[in-house]
């Protein structure tokens, strides 16, 4: 419990954002490390000047009496609280390089579940569009997926519902803190979801449905999802920036074509055209793509989560394949070798390695060191 609270501290102290806390932590080993570091090895960090290392002692308290309040909440709620060196974290996001470090979750869904989909579109969504979400949750049925949205109203409840009604767990992404389900109408279909499925966020309790929350949510559904179905879509809105995340992570796509007069079938035949996006009939189409028929019933992302992520070039930059390369040829290498021998500037490296490592691929050792995982 007490590093937990270092941990939950640290995203509460103002000034450093996910990507920093994954920094710290990779180098100082863990959240309580950084908190009882002083300013000279802070500053060591790349990233860390002396305003965030001086930031960072000065605030401690303040952050560890406000980590202190969130825990008693998370407990009033019946809420857990994932950090992302947890192994329930779930294992898609830790490949993210914007992912959240934190997550409030209440649910029995699993996380980490073999097959994934999210399945978003307008709030305006017309009758055909919502028959057309029960269609695909029914047929999706037989393949026990875990169906990610985000509780918006139109296209993204009826799939909730679907689910509810076809015994499909499906997961709600909040734009919340958890102690406040937006829109309101929708709280009784949330309280049925912990029981088949779950809610998460990233905010805070008493989080308020702020404009900024929404896209910040768009890019959690993305990253949970093995594919992504938009359903329908205007020209602007959430559903085609969470099309834009999935796309962004690599993330099949698939969008239903619609009538051209239509303006809730605009947003989706622009991405189909654009090539954003793969023509959805049915879920052959989805099965084909994915190749559910032969994917392996555990683990997370088709793998057994007990062995350790295997890295395929095809995902890497030249860069970080040549990292992956060196790191082969002995058991730990210094990250000053390492620069050295790709002929990679230092704080360009240390970006790769936590990057790498957020991905399961590297690991940190002791005395900057760093090893495949």
């Amino acid at each position: 419990m007490d590093e937990k609270l270092h941990q939950l501290a640290l995203t509460l102290t103002p000034g450093i954002g996910d990507v920093l806390i994954r920094q710290l932590i990779s180098y100082c080993g863990a959240a309580s490390e950084v908190f009882r570091s002083g300013s000279a090895k802070l500053t060591r960090i790349p990233g860390v000047g002396e305003g965030i290392a001086q930031g960072i002692q000065r605030q401690r308290q303040t952050a560890l009496q406000a980590a202190e309040v969130e825990l008693r909440l998370a407990e009033k709620y019946q809420v857990r609280l994932l950090f992302y060196t947890d192994a329930d974290f779930p294992h898609r996001l830790k490949r993210l390089y914007d992912a959240p470090v934190l997550l409030y979750y209440r649910g029995n869904a699993d996380l980490n579940a073999a097959k994934t989909l999210g399945i978003v579109g307008t709030r305006q969504a017309t009758d055909y569009g919502r028959g057309l979400t029960e269609e695909i949750v029914k047929e999706l049925q037989p393949f026990n997926p875990l169906v990610v949205s985000g509780l918006a109203y139109g296209i993204d409840i009826a799939a909730h519902r679907a689910c509810l009604k076809y015994q499909v767990a499906t997961l709600g992404v909040m734009a919340t803190g958890m102690d406040i389900v937006y829109p309101p109408t929708h709280q009784k279909t949330a309280r049925a979801m912990e029981e088949q499925g779950g809610l998460l966020t990233e905010n805070r309790f008493g989080g308020q449905p702020d404009a900024h929350r929404f896209p910040a949510r768009n890019r959690i559904i993305a990253g949970l999802s093995d594919a992504l179905i938009v359903v329908e879509a205007s020209v602007k809105g959430g559903a085609l920036i969470t099309a834009e995340y999935a796309n962004n992570y690599h993330k099949e796509v698939f969008a239903v074509p619609g009538d051209v007069h239509r303006p809730y079938s605009v947003g989706c035949n622009k991405l189909i055209q654009q090539n954003k996006a793969a023509i959805f009939t049915n879920v052959r189409d989805l099965k084909e793509m994915l190749n559910w028929d032969n994917q392996p019933k555990n683990g997370s992302d088709g793998a057994d989560a007990s062995k350790p992520f295997m890295a395929d070039s095809l995902l890497f930059t030249g860069e970080e394949s040549q990292v992956i390369a060196l790191l082969r040829t002995q058991p730990d290498m210094l990250m000053d070798d390492l620069s050295w021998q790709s002929q990679i500037p230092v704080n360009r490296l240390a970006s790769l390695l936590l990057n790498l490592e957020f991905q399961g691929v590297v690991k940190a050792m002791p005395g900057k060191k760093f090893a495949l995982a």
